[in-house]
Formats: C-alpha cells, structure tokens, sequence
C-alpha cells in the first residue's frame, strides 16, 4: 500500500504509522474483512514541489507494478539513495 500524508512535525512518523496500521485493522476486522499489515514499513519523505508526480505515481501502481515488482522497485530505491539495509530484514 502507498500513502501520501503530512505528519506534523511534533508527530514521529512511527506513531502515524501505529495509528494508521492498527485503525485501519481495526476498522477492516469490524467490518468482516479479515486483515493484518506486515511487521515493518518504509517511509521517504518528498518535497512539496514534486507531490503531483508523487501522487501520479500511486494512482498508477497497478499498471507500473506488471511492469516491476514493488520488492524490485522498493530495493531499487534503497540503492539509489545509498540507504545500508540487510536484504533478510527487508521483506521478512
């Protein structure tokens, strides 16, 4: 799953993550729809001037991932930032 928010900044990003993750489990498990999010999460910050692009790209995921995996893109974009990461820590 992709989102786009803006956390303030007295927010840490892990609490918005807990917020979203356990509301929206929450809310899917009192509804009837069985549902549980991975352990880990990643998060990148973007700058205002390119969240357009930003949400262009997310509205088209379905048609960018039968071109590349999200795990592919997601490793891919680790590298390109020079982000360290241990490969059995990634997915699980």
């Amino acid at each position: 799953m992709h989102l786009l928010i803006q956390v303030p900044p007295r927010l840490a990003v892990a609490q918005a993550v807990l917020a979203i993750k356990s509301n929206s489990s929450r809310w899917a498990n009192e509804e009837g729809h069985p549902f549980a999010w991975q352990q880990g999460y990643g998060v990148f910050s973007v700058s205002r001037s390119i969240v357009p692009v930003v949400v262009r790209y997310i509205r088209n995921q379905e048609a960018h991932h039968r071109k590349m995996s999200f795990d592919v893109e997601f490793v891919a974009l680790l590298k390109k930032h020079g982000l360290e990461f241990d490969p059995k820590f990634v997915f699980g």
